[in-house]
């Protein structure tokens, strides 16, 4: 059924379920505005614009101050 395109629901007892749906081409690519958008990501990274997380205290930290 998948392979015909459509959506396979799974239930794994009673409050599990889950769907396989058939994967395209384009879901394996990433899109102009993807790259564009790590791109900048990698380049705020080399400018100092990122917090580092190195531990679990650090992570707490920083969702306080959020």
């Amino acid at each position: 059924m998948a392979d015909k395109g459509e959506k396979v629901v799974i239930r794994r007892g009673r409050k599990q379920s889950y769907v396989l749906t058939p994967v395209s081409e384009e879901d394996l690519y990433f899109t102009p505005e993807m790259i564009q958008r790590i791109q900048d990501a990698q380049q705020e990274i080399k400018e100092g614009k990122s917090t580092v997380i190195k531990s679990k205290d650090d992570l707490d930290a920083f969702f306080d101050n959020l």
